[in-house]
């Protein structure tokens, strides 16, 4: 880890162009044959950013009032679902991470304005990034009411998921899908693994970021004794 400086604010003209940025990655994106895109409005990222007042200090029209911290999110929306259609778009979102400062008392009041502002332009599914670290905060029932409320859309959850809990938000209608990304890492054959109760192999951990070729492409499928 290294010291980071501490970013300045942008200005509005920055700020249209990172929103006609936005707008041409998804052209490139539907050009380079991509089904659609996902805008990445979470884990503190820019637009993450934005929403929070933790780290949104602005005085302008995007910041201050939750109405402001949110007008860069859906000013993004609005011209990558002009661009390629808003059934091609999903937002990630963030509503309970309070990791690395991000721990905003009014995020979820934002998250929801955002949910009604993305509902209204279509834009096809919400992808919920939640905590998944050991004593992490839980998703209220409340939040996910609340969003059903706002958003009509499909709803995709992911976050330390297993069969029992994945089946469990499906059954209540809070989630339309579940999403699962480290049980990939160490069982290729994870949705068979799922349908037919066998157990899950672990990753190894000193393997998931550069080193050899060992790791990601030679774990075994699961072989009944």
């Amino acid at each position: 880890m290294v010291e980071c400086p501490t970013p300045r604010a942008l200005t509005a003209n920055e700020i249209h162009r990172i929103v006609a940025d936005y707008r041409q990655a998804a052209i490139n994106a539907m050009e380079a044959g991509f089904d659609g895109v996902e805008i990445h409005a979470a884990n503190g990222y820019l637009l993450d950013q934005f929403l929070r007042s933790t780290s949104n200090y602005r005085t302008d029209r995007y910041g201050g009032s939750i109405e402001n911290r949110v007008r860069l999110l859906a000013e993004v929306a609005q011209t990558v679902c002009d661009a390629i259609g808003a059934e091609r778009v999903g937002v990630r979102l963030a509503p309970f991470i309070t990791a690395r400062g991000m721990n905003c008392p009014e995020i979820i009041d934002a998250i929801l304005l955002a949910a009604e502002k993305l509902d209204a332009l279509g834009v096809v599914y919400l992808h919920l990034s939640e905590a998944d670290w050991d004593d992490a905060p839980q998703v209220s029932e409340t939040f996910r009411r609340q969003l059903r409320q706002v958003y009509g859309g499909t709803v995709i959850v992911a976050g330390r998921y297993d069969k029992t809990k994945a089946e469990a938000i499906l059954r209540n209608v809070y989630a339309d899908l579940v999403a699962f990304g480290r049980p990939f890492i160490a069982n290729p054959d994870f949705p068979a693994r799922l349908e037919q109760d066998w157990p899950l192999a672990d990753f190894d951990p000193t393997t998931l970021f550069g080193g050899r070729e060992t790791g990601y492409s030679d774990y075994p499928p699961y072989r009944q004794s």
